[in-house]
């Protein structure tokens, strides 16, 4: 092992140690907790370059070395002992999300086993509507004047409207316009699918065009996409576990977690579904989050990207086995809302 790879090893301790103890580690426990072979001489010499460098610092006159936030960062780009999840625990993630009734409450699941799995506070976006597409249209006959319309896109958002014809149609006229309505709208993301509807009621027979333009009136707006981004929080009572981890600042923190647009902000580097960023302490946009940790992840089936989800915490953080966590309730979420 040359002299960087026994230094990294050195800060790979420091950070295990920390986040476990939450004290500052020092050279004579680095020897006798971890099989670094070499003697505390070389440790000390090592943590020494590893301060001058950035990557750990002394936060009082003690012995003790804590990780700075290059040194959480310089830790996790060399990560390739991700904790793998159980077996039980795999099984429990995929029968607790499996029970879900609907998107509200797979998203709500989704938090709960999140915030229960890392000890942090979880967040899911729901799906984002300018990439959902329309995977059916139901036309089911209340009366013979008065229809529900149900919009199902695959991103599992089922809309139910109730319209009233003013006029009686018969079933056979309203199996015709559901197929109409399908063969213009299945496959296609809301926005094109939009406008097509907005083209129906010229293209349809005569008989059908006045069912056809009230219909087209209600699925445009069903379709078009609501300015307000939902979000899904749980578990920020986690981080009054450790208010020493948020020196001044948890206030602040919980203020900011209230704010839509900073946690929108905290997903928006999630890109694809199955790959975990990670953004430590002064890496976040948000001076409030700057005591924090976010790994975040897009969520969705196969490589659609639907929205984002992930756990704030602070920069002590379990990266290891937050990130298995996080990658794993994704993929799940991911496959329930491709089988539905």
């Amino acid at each position: 092992m040359n002299a960087e790879e026994r230094r990294f090893e050195v800060l790979r301790a420091i950070v295990a140690d920390y986040v476990s103890t939450q004290e500052p580690v020092g050279s004579k426990t680095l020897v006798e907790r971890h099989n670094l072979g070499v003697s505390s001489a070389t440790v000390r010499n090592d943590m020494a370059v590893l301060e001058e460098d950035g990557y750990i610092a002394q936060p009082h006159t003690s012995a003790g070395r804590i990780p700075t936030d290059k040194g959480y960062r310089r830790f996790v780009d060399r990560i390739s002992d991700v904790k793998p999840l159980s077996g039980a625990e795999r099984r429990a993630i995929q029968s607790f999300l499996g029970g879900a009734l609907d998107l509200d409450d797979v998203l709500r699941r989704s938090v709960r086993l999140l915030a229960q799995l890392t000890r942090q506070v979880a967040v899911v976006q729901y799906p984002t509507l300018t990439r959902s597409t329309v995977r059916h249209v139901e036309l089911v006959p209340l009366t013979p004047a008065r229809l529900m319309l149900v919009l199902i896109t695959d991103s599992g958002r089922v809309d139910q409207r109730m319209v009233d014809l003013g006029d009686v149609v018969t079933e056979e006229s309203v199996a015709r316009i559901r197929t109409m309505l399908n063969a213009a709208m299945v496959g296609r993301r809301l926005t094109e699918a939009s406008v097509l509807v907005a083209e129906l009621p010229g293209d349809a027979p005569g008989d059908l065009r006045e069912p056809v333009t009230t219909l087209a009136m209600v699925l445009i707006d069903a379709l078009v996409e609501h300015p307000e981004e939902r979000l899904v929080l749980g578990g920020t009572g986690n981080l009054t576990r450790n208010v020493a981890d948020f020196p001044g600042s948890l206030r602040t923190v919980l203020e900011a977690l209230e704010e839509q647009v900073v946690v929108l902000k905290l997903l928006a580097s999630a890109r694809s579904p199955g790959t975990v960023r990670i953004s430590i302490g002064e890496e976040n946009e948000a001076e409030e989050m700057r005591s924090t940790s976010v790994v975040s992840i897009g969520y969705g089936p196969g490589e659609t990207l639907l929205g984002g989800m992930g756990v704030v915490g602070p920069t002590r953080m379990d990266y290891p086995g937050t990130i298995a966590a996080v990658h794993a309730v994704a993929r799940y979420v991911g496959e329930i809302l491709a089988g539905r």
